[in-house]
């Protein structure tokens, strides 16, 4: 059978599946790619480091230049984490004739653009699905299966790491330091979490579904988001109290005035499917003019739902799909954007405040008078006895009825400033 040699860059736990897919079902690859897809080279920067693939003798070096001066090696893996040495890495595998796979969403959250234009300018593509939601299949479904829609929203986990955490406050009723530190131990979570826990991450991912699905050009940076590292095992139980469950939610929804788009903890309802989604798993919620809802739900990381993705696109591009994609769609391209975002201010909700506040009389007049005064209206109350008489400080949770990101916003900061309020405050959009 014809052969097409193909390269790995990084050889972490993704490079790893990816080499044993390559290796171990060969067969299968080819008969999917109608030729056998050869892994010719596979370059790391340590190569005296242990890894869990055996390699056929002679492939594994230090050296880019085995890669970028083989005129025979079509297609690159390319798996190298972070923004550089990644970005010169993927500039030199361009020049050099190479189409590209990559798994990197931080890379194309921040360098899309540049990128992009230099493949198209090369007559090469990039192809991407790995970088967003691991081994669930949502980039080749926006941009090519749902393409007779026009979406109208994405509402998403896209982060396993914190999707685990929040399922184990709630379900073992942990703090969020002890849940992160389960989610490190079993590999969910880096040393340093911030990037998952705060938003970024999702916040990278949600930029690049929003390019393929309105055509935003939108600079991960820019989107609001708030993490998940001030909420207490309370807030789980509360939300659970009402009716819900709490999930970091990337949402993107297209409006008359924009393109509401923000990363941040939410009460979903339990019941529906983003609800259920449990531990590390991802799952994604379209919505098309045409088709309706459709759901993805699967496992967002990890080493072969990855290598999966990857795998697939390297296929993709050896039987030329992969271009002809790349050329037609023109990702990131210097077209003018189709969709600006909205004024998040403007963006309409209902939320849940949590506040600490004095066991006294007069409290609850002093915050519904704020939040009177910039119009929101409470559609319950839940304030349990203290089960210490003595104790000073009770937690107070209140639903709002529907009102603004600003108005809630602004009514919360001033609530903090009152004597009564202790700080700590929680504030989460509700998704109903």
């Amino acid at each position: 059978m014809q052969k097409t040699k193909v390269a790995i860059v990084g050889m972490g736990t993704v490079g790893s599946g990816v080499a044993r897919l390559l290796l171990d079902y060969g067969d299968r690859t080819a008969r999917h790619a109608g030729r056998t897809l050869w892994l010719e080279q596979v370059v790391v920067r340590d190569t005296s480091k242990v890894r869990d693939v055996e390699l056929p003798k002679g492939i594994l070096s230090d050296d880019l230049t085995r890669i970028t001066s083989d005129p025979e090696i079509k297609v690159v893996a390319h798996l190298v984490g972070g923004l550089e040495p990644a970005r010169t890495i993927m500039i030199k595998l361009l020049e050099s004739g190479k189409d590209v796979v990559t798994a990197n969403k931080a890379l194309l959250a921040e360098h899309g653009p540049e990128l992009f234009d230099l493949a198209r300018e090369l007559g090469r593509s990039i192809s991407f699905e790995a970088s967003v939601a691991g081994g669930i299949p949502i980039i080749a479904n926006i941009s090519q299966c749902l393409t007779a829609n026009q979406v109208t929203a994405l509402d998403a986990i896209l982060n396993g790491t914190s999707n685990f955490i929040l399922t184990q406050m709630e379900e073992r009723g942990w703090s969020y330091a002890e849940a992160v530190a389960e989610a490190q131990k079993l590999g969910y979570a880096e040393a340093d979490p911030t990037l998952d826990v705060d938003g970024s991450d999702a916040a990278q991912k949600l930029a690049i579904l929003a390019h393929l699905a309105f055509g935003a050009r939108v600079h991960w940076s820019e989107i609001p988001r708030q993490g998940i590292d001030r909420l207490e095992s309370a807030d789980m139980n509360y939300a659970r109290e009402l009716g819900y469950r709490v999930k970091l939610l990337a949402v993107a929804q297209l409006v008359a005035d924009g393109l509401e788009l923000h990363v941040s903890p939410t009460l979903v309802r339990i019941g529906t499917p983003l609800a259920e989604v449990r531990r590390a798993y991802n799952a994604i919620s379209v919505v098309g003019d045409a088709v309706g809802r459709v759901f993805f739900h699967g496992q967002g990381a990890g080493q072969m739902p990855t290598a999966s993705a990857v795998v697939a696109d390297m296929i993709d591009t050896v039987v030329g799909r992969a271009a002809l994609t790349f050329r037609i769609l023109r990702l990131w391209s210097q077209e003018h954007a189709r969709v600006a975002p909205r004024d998040h201010a403007r963006v309409p909700g209902r939320f849940y405040l949590r506040f600490d506040v004095e066991d006294r009389p007069g409290v609850m007049a002093d915050i519904t008078g704020v939040l009177g005064r910039h119009g929101i209206s409470i559609a319950s109350v839940i304030q349990h006895e203290a089960t210490e008489p003595d104790k000073p400080v009770v937690p107070l949770v209140i639903m709002t009825h529907q009102t603004t990101e600003g108005a809630s916003r602004d009514a919360v900061a001033e609530i903090d400033r009152l004597a009564c309020v202790r700080s700590g405050s929680v504030r989460m959009r509700v998704r109903d």
